[in-house]
């Protein structure tokens, strides 16, 4: 499990060096925060509330001020080239803030226009197609549900065709088809070429979606890992056997195995490393027979992105405490 190297390789479209943020009132936000973001991924940035996601992405996107550090976007230097760094980057908040009285289409067209790109007519009217909001173009934003809100503020965010795309918790407080109106287009917007980083709540959504994981907990970036080798190294399977009849305990002549055995008696556990060639099993279930425990049903389950997060989270507190 890595951080990010003390060089920016060539392919990452955003760097993040020794970040930090410290508030006014001394609370650190942010600590030595060391990544980099490919180009084309879908990163999912996860952690508890309070964990410092905002206020990276407020620093990455130009909108809070870091105490130390440095981030590029796109190789523009978010501070000293800001117009050309943001202008690679595309915000989705987390919060519903639009213009109340303007219409759908009005306020989508401005948002380009804010980044000095000619109006584009044809691009609008595919990003509101792609959201469900075409029918709406004509509508007020005061007018609409807060699900519509959400898919408006996606639309402004993509106006201005940028190469990286931040979602800041953006399944927070929306309907089911929104979600998966939203995700369809993350993942056209991905095989098109743009970055997409996530925040998000929905843990099954960052499993299911992103190419990559990060966890930040109390304002340090603890892990980043690709999610597929992230599964292999932190996942493990159980198997749940039901017994025909209860145990008092586990046999001693058992312990070799790691087994939990239920309140009721009639379950015993035993977990174990995917990695391993040898998991132990056809010998555990040996080893049974020969003491006459037998059993009428057994079941696998394998560790969620959930079940390793939280071990994470959970884990790094102990250490910490």
């Amino acid at each position: 499990m890595t951080q990010a190297s003390e060089h920016a390789p060539t392919d990452a479209i955003v760097s993040i060096r020794g970040l930090s943020k410290t508030y006014a009132n001394g609370f650190q936000a942010l600590k030595n925060v060391n990544l980099d973001i490919r180009r084309g991924e879908i990163f999912a940035l996860l952690g508890p509330n309070g964990a410092g996601k905002t206020t990276l992405i407020g620093i990455v996107c130009g909108l809070t001020l870091p105490s130390g550090g440095q981030v590029t976007a796109d190789g523009f230097d978010i501070i000293r080239e800001d117009r050309q760094a943001r202008a690679a980057i595309g915000l989705v908040p987390q919060e519903l803030h639009t213009d109340a009285f303007e219409t759908v289409w009005a306020t989508v067209s401005f948002s380009r226009g804010l980044f000095g790109k000619a109006p584009d007519p044809a691009l609008i009217e595919k990003i509101l197609r792609d959201l469900s909001l075409w029918d709406k173009k004509d509508t007020k934003i005061m007018a609409l549900s807060g699900g519509m809100k959400r898919r408006v503020l996606i639309a402004k965010a993509l106006s201005h065709e940028p190469k990286v795309l931040f979602l800041d918790e953006p399944s927070a407080g929306v309907d089911v088809e929104l979600r998966h109106d939203m995700w369809r287009l993350v993942r056209e917007l991905r095989d098109a070429g743009t970055t997409i980083i996530l925040t998000t709540h929905y843990i099954e959504e960052a499993e299911d979606m992103a190419d990559r994981i990060g966890v930040i907990r109390q304002g340090e970036l603890i892990l980043v890992e690709d999610k597929v080798t992230l599964m292999r190294q932190l996942g493990r399977k159980e198997l749940a056997l039901s017994l025909q009849q209860p145990l008092a305990a586990v046999p001693e002549g058992l312990a070799r195995w790691p087994l939990r055995l239920s309140a009721d008696g009639l379950t015993l556990t035993h977990s174990f490393d995917t990695c391993e060639e040898d998991t132990g099993i056809a010998e555990l279930l040996a080893a049974l027979a020969a003491r006459g425990i037998h059993f009428k049903d057994l079941r696998t389950s394998e560790s969620s992105l959930e079940d390793i997060f939280v071990s994470l989270v959970h884990d790094r507190a102990e250490v910490t405490a």
